[in-house]
């Protein structure tokens, strides 16, 4: 297997053609990685069967650990998820943001990401890259933390060529953070706090 191709790329501003490489590489069901506004993600395409299932195999995750899918604003969510008033109110003050919001999943969720059709993680980051990668692409990017589970995150795009020589690109945009997103579970009220990471949830004592 080829050794993963590293590309810098503008972290502001990213490069049309970078974002196309992007999406083609996707497109042909490969796993790229990325820079966020938290952590370094793996991601593949939402529709690529075989490509979830090497995200999984390749991170050592079990099933039952959810995937999150990164949209590119609040007006690409509603297609995947089920967002009532209370839930709007708060993905509209937190997002874009280092946050994963748990909500019930509609039909357009494939089952590999969410078995029973029930719940999903859907994310609008707070980054220029992933999310004009959602947008070039015209669908979801089903993303996770660039690390084998239960590990700290990569920081370095050389240390996750180094952890994953399969990857087919890495979006070189400096350094990444050592906090994963804030997971808030919106299923349930009041909210849960699935995971504190980069995210305050602070907020939520005021609500």
């Amino acid at each position: 297997m080829l050794p993963s191709v590293l590309l810098e790329i503008n972290p502001t501003h990213p490069e049309p053609r970078k974002i196309a490489r992007a999406v083609a590489a996707l497109s042909a069901g490969e796993i790229i990685a990325y820079p966020t506004d938290t952590v370094y993600g793996l991601g593949c395409d939402l529709t690529s069967k075989a490509a979830v299932e090497r995200l999984y195999q390749w991170k050592r995750m079990p099933k039952t650990q959810a995937l999150a899918l990164i949209c590119v604003d609040l007006s690409d969510i509603a297609r995947y998820v089920t967002v009532d008033n209370t839930a709007y109110r708060l993905l509209k003050r937190l997002l874009p943001g280092p946050y994963t919001f748990i909500l019930p999943a509609t039909r357009e969720v494939p089952k590999i990401i969410a078995p029973k059709r029930t719940q999903v993680g859907i994310r609008v980051p707070d980054h220029a890259v992933p999310r004009a990668i959602a947008a070039a692409l015209g669908r979801p990017l089903i993303s996770t933390t660039a690390a084998e589970h239960g590990s700290e995150p990569l920081q370095w795009a050389e240390q996750i060529a180094e952890a994953f020589p399969q990857v087919a690109l890495i979006l070189d945009g400096g350094p990444g953070g050592v906090l994963p997103t804030t997971v808030l579970d919106l299923t349930v009220q009041p909210p849960l706090v699935v995971r504190e990471g980069a995210g305050p949830v602070d907020f939520l004592l005021d609500e």
